[in-house]
């Protein structure tokens, strides 16, 4: 069972364990080392410890499933992961060169170096981009250069890949990553637009040009929407000397409506190598915000975002239908197991593209406080995730078709329903209890669900012997 925390010394999988280089809000990063790879390297631990984060969990298993995915010199070089029935790790390469960082000490920068710094990674952007990722977490810390001096994109926990499972936004409906570089239409829950990081991009040049924030650092979530309606000061309001050029670059990116952005991060890398060629329009003379008519106008009649509708929606391949199997680890016999199993089979041989939810609620008191522990020190999400995965792995499916899913809640029948609404799921597929007394005595959640869900629901029963046993 995995380890909530690593020491120095400790081996997995045959990584020595070294220095702890970073100790984050959703895992631990420390540098290992192996005998047959000759390059430095770090390893990724999630926090799965009493009182970390559940999101840290489903984070990581993002990044297991995207990093691998992504090559090229703008991103670290992927070398091993491992499970969660063990040890969860990511081991990739540890870039030698500098991190953003230290720019943050002196601000603001020249206009030659913000456009430098913004066309790398720009760059680096544009190759995510074109292998279907979409970051949703560009800021400096997430940002180093290589000796040679391109670009890296780091820490892939909140990243979408349009092509894979979206298990963020599945769980969790608030909006995850850095408030200052948030995105409008990722504050309102919008995870599959390339445009999102340009946005980022955006904010991080403004930060570098003028030393301010454009947005502030919102703690709430009033705060991080009033990017939705209330414009920026102009960098030029701020520092009377930035490129007019400079500016149309910068405000094009904070545009409230994508399809008002550039279009690609290729097309600002091209205007930012050579600001002559920038098409000036009345962003870049601006010097105030906009008047307050303008922003109520904003605020209480806006505008769509005008999102495009992505070629795969979060999580739901397309004209592919979503199939949510509730499993009761607790309860089940190996009969009602094996039974749904065969069902959710017969599924995906049906539907081979479908998309197959495996859900696990985790029942908690509604008054006492459950620990996040069990008796052995073992992380109790960790655990069923594990068994979910035990569970499913006779099914016969493609690649990537199965995930899993554990939720807390009080009421297993709600939380299955507000995950399949959620989700626009399908079809739920559950079994019945197995006790005709305990469906008297404490009700029936397959029923429950079948009555309120908004799709189609299968209910497994177990099959009986005509004749009784002896």
């Amino acid at each position: 069972m995995a380890k909530s925390a690593l020491t120095k010394g400790d081996i997995i999988d045959g990584f020595v364990i070294g220095d702890l280089v970073h100790n984050g809000g959703m895992a631990r990063l420390w540098s290992v080392s192996k005998a047959d790879i000759d390059m430095p390297l770090l390893m990724k631990v999630p926090r799965i410890g009493e009182g970390d984060d559940p999101a840290a969990i489903v984070s990581f298993e993002m990044e297991q499933m995207i990093l691998p995915k992504l090559s090229g010199p703008h991103v670290p070089q992927f070398v091993a992961n491992g499970d969660f029935a063990a040890q969860p790790y990511i081991v990739m390469e540890r870039i030698s060169g500098s991190s953003l960082c230290p720019w943050l000490e002196v601000l603001p920068r020249t206009d030659e170096e913000v456009a430098t710094l913004g066309a790398k990674i720009a760059d680096a952007l544009d190759a995510i981009h074109r292998q279907s990722v979409v970051h949703l977490d560009l800021n400096p810390s997430n940002i180093v250069f290589r000796d040679t001096g391109e670009a890296v994109l780091i820490d892939y926990g909140l990243a979408c890949h349009i092509h894979m499972p979206d298990l963020m936004a599945e769980e969790f409906h608030l909006p995850y990553g850095t408030a200052p570089y948030l995105a409008p239409e990722q504050v309102i829950g919008r995870r599959t637009d390339f445009r999102s990081d340009l946005f980022a991009l955006g904010v991080l040049m403004y930060f570098f040009a003028t030393g301010e924030q454009p947005f502030g650092d919102p703690e709430s979530m009033r705060g991080l929407r009033r990017r939705l309606w209330r414009d920026p000061y102009p960098p030029r309001a701020l520092r009377p000397d930035i490129a007019p050029a400079l500016q149309e670059v910068i405000l094009r990116c904070l545009e409230v409506k994508p399809d008002r952005r550039y279009q690609t991060a290729a097309q600002i890398a091209n205007d930012l190598r050579d600001l002559r060629q920038v098409k000036l329009t009345a962003r870049a003379e601006k010097l105030h915000r906009d008047p307050w008519t303008e922003v109520m106008r904003r605020r209480f009649n806006p505008e769509p975002l005008g999102l495009h509708k992505p070629a795969v929606i979060a999580g739901q391949y397309a004209d592919a239908p979503i199939v949510l199997v509730a499993i009761d680890l607790d309860n089940a016999t190996p009969e009602r197991h094996a039974m749904l199993r065969l069902t959710t089979q017969r599924i995906v041989e049906k539907s081979p593209h479908a998309r197959i939810a495996c859900l696990n609620i985790q029942r908690i008191n509604r008054i006492n406080l459950d620990t996040s522990l069990d008796d052995a020190g073992h992380n109790k999400h960790v655990a069923r995730l594990v068994q979910l995965k035990g569970w499913a792995q006779p099914i016969k499916a493609p690649e990537g078709a199965i995930t899993y899913h554990v939720i807390e809640a009080v009421s297993p029948a709600s939380a299955i329903l507000d995950f399949a609404r959620a989700n626009k799921v399908d079809h739920i597929v559950m079994g019945a209890r197995d006790s005709s007394t305990l469906r008297s005595l404490i009700g029936s959640v397959a029923g429950e669900v079948a009555a309120e869900a908004p799709c189609t629901v299968t209910v497994v029963r177990r099959r009986y012997s005509a004749t009784p046993p002896e």
